[in-house]
């Protein structure tokens, strides 16, 4: 079965290239770029916003030397196959310096709440852990991954979502020798083995999408 997307037309025509200019693209691009938890290749961009890839590379200089020339305390960079935002090196004392300070506060309710579900049900993927929470839950793991607590672990065969699981210092945090050792959830969450039956239902259907809650119920695990 074709994907739609691959059949979708292009909303700026490769006749059309040479009159459009890259700044017509620039904010969408970046709206996928403040989204993206990897490097996007050009291919992947241009397929989103619907437009040749030539034109895309031409949008994503421009966007790189804008923010070179701006002096902003980030950059886009093309690493690893793909295009991502990185903080820039100058800034890098002052981010670990925080970063180091955020080790030694407590996590919030959300992050652990999240980081249960995970321990749980891991291998589990980022959609799968909005479902059971019920709200878009991508700064509590940039916050759990940072505090290497959770990490990603493989990817989904089928979807090619990245699947997170909990790291070697998470059980040393709670003093496990494995993942075994957790205590079972039964008593706390009667429901956990049917709802993650469910889940894993609905994860195997492709005529069932998980979605997500809206960007604007997003949580974060301030410190």
């Amino acid at each position: 079965m074709t994907d739609p997307v691959d059949t979708a037309p292009l909303l700026i025509d490769d006749e059309d290239e040479s009159v459009v200019e890259p700044a017509a693209i620039t904010a969408p691009l970046e709206a996928l770029l403040l989204m993206a938890t990897e490097p996007m290749p050009t291919a992947e961009l241009a397929q989103a916003v619907r437009a040749p890839v030539a034109l895309v590379e031409r949008a994503l200089a421009h966007l790189a030397e804008f923010y070179d020339e701006t002096g902003r305390g980030f950059e886009l960079r093309y690493v690893g196959g793909g295009w991502r935002y990185w903080t820039r090196a100058e800034h890098a004392e002052l981010i670990g310096g925080w970063l180091i300070e955020g080790q030694h506060a407590k996590l919030s309710q959300a992050a652990l709440e999240t980081l249960a579900v995970v321990a749980y049900l891991q291998p589990i993927s980022r959609s799968r852990v909005s479902a059971v929470r019920g709200v878009n839950v991508d700064g509590v793991l940039r916050t759990l991954v940072t505090r290497d607590l959770v990490h990603e672990v493989d990817r989904d065969p089928e979807t090619g979502a990245m699947l997170f699981g909990t790291t070697g210092e998470f059980l040393e945090r709670l003093g496990l020798p494995g993942l075994d050792d957790l205590p079972p959830i039964a008593p706390h969450l009667p429901d956990a083995s049917e709802l993650d039956a469910e889940l894993r239902a609905l994860a195997e259907d492709p005529s069932v999408e998980l979605v997500e809650a809206p960007t604007s119920g997003e949580e974060t695990a301030h410190e």
